[in-house]
This record gives structure tokens, C-alpha cells and sequence, in this order.
């Protein structure tokens, strides 16, 4: 595969996180995350970690940025390639209520470029709902 198929390849696979992150649609998981994937990111100083299947089931919960009628917020800001088989991209993505910047590092894994882990930042949060939870 050439370069420009790798770069094409991985910019679908971004594209697929991006529409998971607006849509919440997690029947399309899988193809995102691998299944050992870790999650890792602070909230009110605590370094939070989750695993794939909790954050699959933390999308399925809670009402899309869809859904809600908010702004889709996506922009990628690097894509660097450490090799034919990993690479790192960070963006900057709404989710919720929050807008993060997200470190992700995806392998190619059966051919498949799929997110094994993830550091986010919350760069900014727009509270709707007195009890939501952030």
C-alpha cells in the first residue's frame, strides 16, 4: 500500500470516529475501536481510564450531539504516522455537551485502522442541564 492509500485509509478511519462522536450510533463501533482499547483523561483533577466497552456503553447512554440539535464540531489538527501499521491523530471533537481535544493512537489490525488508544482533554464544556452529567 502507498502512502496515499495509508493517509486514505486512515482518514476514513478518523471519519468514522468523527460520525461516531455526532451520532452515537454504536452499532458501528467495532469498526472503531479495537476491542482492548483504553481510554484515558482527567476530569476535576482525577485521572479517569475506561475501557472500550464502558465507553461503548457510555455513547449508547446518553443523547447524541445529533439529537440534542447542537453544531458539529470536527477538525483535525496532525496526523503522523509512526509506521505502515500505527499512527497518531489528534483532533478536536464535540461529544456531549463538551468539546475535547483527543490523542489517538490506531493500529492497523487485519487491515483495519482502529483506535487502541485514547488520551482526551476537555477543552470546553457548555453545561445544558443542571444534573447532566459531564
Amino acid at each position: 500500500m502507498s502512502h496515499d492509500d495509508d493517509l486514505q485509509a486512515l482518514r476514513h478511519a478518523v471519519q468514522r470516529y468523527l460520525d461516531l462522536m455526532y451520532d452515537s450510533d454504536v452499532s458501528r463501533f467495532d469498526r472503531v475501536f479495537h476491542a482492548t482499547a483504553q481510554l484515558h483523561g482527567l476530569r476535576g483533577g482525577d485521572l479517569v481510564t475506561l475501557s472500550a466497552q464502558a465507553y461503548r456503553q457510555a455513547v449508547a447512554d446518553r443523547p447524541s450531539v445529533q439529537s440534542r440539535g447542537l453544531s458539529r464540531e470536527d477538525q483535525i489538527l496532525l496526523v503522523d504516522f509512526a509506521s505502515a501499521t500505527q499512527a497518531v491523530v489528534k483532533l478536536r471533537v464535540r461529544w456531549n455537551t463538551a468539546v475535547y481535544v483527543d490523542q489517538l493512537i490506531y493500529h492497523r489490525v487485519d487491515g483495519e485502522w482502529l483506535i487502541t488508544s485514547k488520551g482526551f482533554h476537555i477543552e470546553r464544556s457548555e453545561r445544558t442541564e443542571p444534573s447532566e452529567p459531564q
